[in-house]
């Protein structure tokens, strides 16, 4: 049996659609027992930021696809935790992350790849999507597959440019977001687990 754990989503969202998939990942999340998510508004570059994200046992990073990369925000969000790097504040901690664009490919790879290497930087474990690709990978697929959009490394999204955040993203790239976060959980779950049996291991 273990403590409860946090999941911190760490997001930007310029016009609604991201935060719509962020909250679809902290609600993964937190449906694993034993598991707390938070959601975390990367724009506000706060110390009560930095100290929920340092006492997270996980942290999932979510950006918009804008121009084929991450948002000018998420990336000021990115640079800003140098000061984390430098004290490898966050290594061992177990990363994920998850985009959205107005277009089906948009080079969304682009931007998860970034979020993948910030992780790596920082010292910590990226968890993947986990999951085949959906939709049009088969001629039987269908558009509310999960992971309809075919990525490996992190949950994507789309929504249409003229469609507002009531509307898009999909139910099916919601429940992709979904997914990750309880994924994610789960991972963090066991890591904690296997920390604590070595640390008593040790201690005997």
């Amino acid at each position: 049996m273990t403590d409860s754990i946090t999941v911190a989503v760490a997001y930007h969202s310029g016009y609604g659609h991201t935060a719509r998939q962020a909250r679809a990942a902290a609600d993964g999340a937190r449906s694993v027992p034993g598991v707390r998510a938070q959601l975390h508004d990367v724009t506000r570059l706060t110390d009560e930021l930095w100290e929920a994200l340092g006492g997270a046992e996980a942290i999932v990073f979510g950006s918009p696809t804008y121009m084929g990369s991450q948002s000018a925000a998420f990336q000021a969000f990115a640079e800003a935790s140098a000061k984390v790097w430098a004290d490898m504040g966050w290594r061992d901690k177990i990363a994920a992350g998850f985009t959205n664009s107005a277009g089906v490919n948009g080079d969304k790879l682009n931007t998860l790849t970034s979020m993948a290497l910030l992780a790596a930087q920082h010292g910590m474990t990226w968890v993947t999507l986990g999951l085949p690709p959906g939709w049009l990978y088969s001629a039987d697929g269908r558009e509310d597959d999960l992971n309809r959009l075919g990525g490996f490394l992190g949950a994507m999204a789309q929504s249409p440019s003229d469609a507002g955040p009531e509307s898009a993203p999909s139910p099916a790239d919601l429940r992709t977001a979904e997914h990750l976060g309880r994924r994610v959980a789960q991972t963090a779950l066991r890591f904690a687990c296997g920390r604590r049996a070595l640390d008593g291991a040790a201690a005997r």
